[in-house]
């Protein structure tokens, strides 16, 4: 589990920004993926090292669902675990240190939430000017806080994720600004460290990979990083990548870009993904597929990660869960196959969908002793 401390100091060279880290420092308890990963990322001696906490996420050993999965070991890798709480860190530490290496003083991104709060962190941390451009009534509230906290600057517009990211392009080709979605390769470079851990953790990449999609960024991110820990001979094979989009915003299931996704799971609530043919790829080049799942489906997993796992994740990093789930109930036979479940995000980044569940039990009851025991069946 990563201590979310900053360990750097800012200081000149040439005139440039440059963060290092404080390796001998006894406050720095994490190294973070630009210095861990350092030989396998695009950093030059001119890129800035710096962390805020991101990468070095649990892999979580399921205590229960597995049972019903008949598999030989289910993984839960908690992303949400990373500082703003989502997998986005990864690959935004590598994005804002490459714009730092080229003197670029603002960012930019377009959101359905997580990437905004990421963009915001760094930003904030690197004193950049950070402009973000969400799809208005369309943001979990717990991201948007974040953004705000941050200090970001936000733009709120009427559309779709897909039409704010075209206008942050636009505003990226037209200013001085550095676009940090994923279409940005260095956001890539750094989320494919998360599949560099899960070898590390495993000792081998795992049989099956469950993965929610979205933009279709991390999929694509897990991929090479497979890749490449096979090319190194770090892992023994590639895993089968097995993709999951919620059934109201399933452009690559469907085969069409959707222009008003409609899903609970709102981190993929986004009709045309910017990486679908490189999604693509990825699925055809590990055997695996890239499917649906119901909003229903989505909050089961949601609610069982929770009440079986002790794991509290948004509901988009349940679609990884209801996928696995699904094709179990097919029939599907996963005996004698370790997989493992990306869980993208923390569950309070979506606070007002845990409100909307069933307590177990609640009440107002007299402050004495026998009042509680009797009202949970105790006495």
């Amino acid at each position: 589990m990563n201590m979310l401390v900053a360990c750097a100091e800012k200081f000149t060279i040439n005139g440039a920004f440059r963060l290092e880290n404080h390796n001998n420092s006894p406050n720095c308890m994490i190294n973070g993926i630009l210095k861990r990963y350092k030989e396998y990322l695009p950093i030059t001696g001119d890129t800035p090292i710096f962390t805020i906490g991101e990468g070095d996420t649990p892999l979580v050993e399921s205590a229960n669902i597995s049972d019903s999965i008949g598999c030989a070991s289910l993984h839960f890798k908690l992303e949400g675990c990373n500082p703003t709480g989502s997998f986005k860190d990864r690959g935004m530490v590598v994005a804002v240190a490459k714009a730092l290496e080229r003197g670029v003083k603002s960012i930019a991104c377009a959101s359905t939430g997580n990437t905004s709060a990421s963009a915001a962190a760094y930003g904030a941390y690197c004193g950049l000017k950070t402009t973000l451009i969400v799809p208005k009534g369309n943001v979990a509230r717990g991201k948007l806080a974040q953004a705000v906290a941050y200090g970001a600057h936000i733009a709120m517009v009427d559309g779709s994720f897909d039409k704010a990211l075209e206008i942050a392009r636009e505003l990226c080709l037209k200013h001085p600004i550095e676009l940090v979605n994923s279409v940005n390769p260095n956001r890539i470079e750094g989320q494919k460290t998360a599949a560099f851990e899960i070898v590390e953790d495993l000792g081998d990449a795992p049989d099956h990979l469950f993965i929610p999609v979205g933009n279709a960024g991390n999929i694509v991110a897990y991929w090479k990083g497979f890749v490449e820990s096979r090319r190194r001979e770090d892992c023994n094979k590639l895993p089968i990548l097995n993709g999951y989009q919620a059934e109201g915003a399933a452009p690559i299931v469907t085969g069409k870009p959707v222009d008003f996704p409609e899903t609970v799971a709102s981190a993929i609530r986004i009709g045309n993904p910017a990486s679908w043919a490189k999604a693509v790829s990825a699925r055809d080049e590990s055997g695996g597929i890239i499917g649906s799942v119901t909003d229903d489906e989505i909050l089961a997993a949601y609610r069982l990660l929770a009440s079986k796992e002790g794991v509290f994740c948004e509901p988009a990093s349940a679609a990884s869960v209801a996928g696995l789930l699904k094709q179990a109930k097919s029939g599907i036979d996963f005996s004698g196959k370790k997989i493992v479940c990306v869980l993208t995000g923390n569950g309070l980044k979506d606070p007002d969908i845990a409100n909307e569940i069933e307590p177990t039990s609640i009440g107002e009851y007299a402050a004495e002793l026998e009042s509680v025991e009797e009202a949970l069946s105790l006495a």
